[in-house]
């Protein structure tokens, strides 16, 4: 891997981290606005990443899907199939003012984040495109597909992935059992995205919502 593949891999990172940011970011306000102020008093409402940052999630686990091959990193995989997370968000769903849609609210705020993102971030493209600025078209579009795996994959049923919330309150899981599910959450990330299954349905819907925001957008025909 050469100094460029190494620059690129780092600017996809840290692009990475903001998105992750933004997306903890709209849990907690989300929270805060349902009236739960956890979060915000443990300092979590907040675009600081530093606040987010978990470190396999944030930090080990994506790098190793950048830069290592047997995680399909290289500069080949870069853009192909990328997920990360981030520090959970603390909720009491004692201090919800209605629990159950409150919940689900709270946890649908960080895919929901992550799609306005993708929306803003394929503006800033059409806007590079117009100016003929290659390089930042392929960045923002780089980074509003990856806005939207993570929209997308945050939604997949699995504990602690955002859907689970939503799963769990349609089906009357209690918490206990929830939490329980929880402290396996990451065995069951690994699972989930290890599913040949899983990353093509990821990719398909991700690239189908990317294609209807670039004729939303008028991009011209190449």
């Amino acid at each position: 891997m050469d100094a460029n593949q190494i620059i690129d891999g780092l600017l996809y990172y840290l692009g990475l981290v903001v998105l992750l940011t933004f997306h903890e970011f709209a849990h907690a306000w989300v929270a805060h606005k349902c009236g739960d102020d956890t979060a915000r008093l443990e300092g979590r409402m907040s675009i600081n990443p530093v606040v987010h940052i978990d470190p396999l999630g944030t930090v080990l686990f994506p790098l190793l899907m950048i830069f290592l091959p047997a995680f399909g990193g290289s500069a080949a995989g870069i853009g192909r199939f990328m997920i990360g997370w981030a520090k959970p968000v603390p909720v009491n769903p004692m201090n919800l003012n209605h629990p159950v849609r409150d919940d689900c609210l709270i946890a649908l705020a960080g895919p929901a984040m992550n799609l306005v993102l993708a929306v803003v971030l394929v503006l800033f493209t059409r806007i590079a495109f117009a100016f003929h600025c290659d390089v930042a078209v392929g960045v923002f579009m780089q980074m509003a597909q990856l806005s939207l795996v993570l929209c997308f994959f945050n939604l997949i049923p699995v504990p602690p992935l955002d859907g689970s919330h939503v799963a769990r309150n349609f089906i009357g899981m209690s918490w206990e059992t929830y939490w329980n599910l929880c402290r396996y959450g990451f065995i069951f990330v690994i699972i989930t995205i290890n599913i040949p299954g899983v990353r093509y349905a990821l990719g398909m819907v991700t690239g189908l919502t990317l294609d209807f925001l670039i004729t939303c957008f008028h991009f011209p025909a190449e």
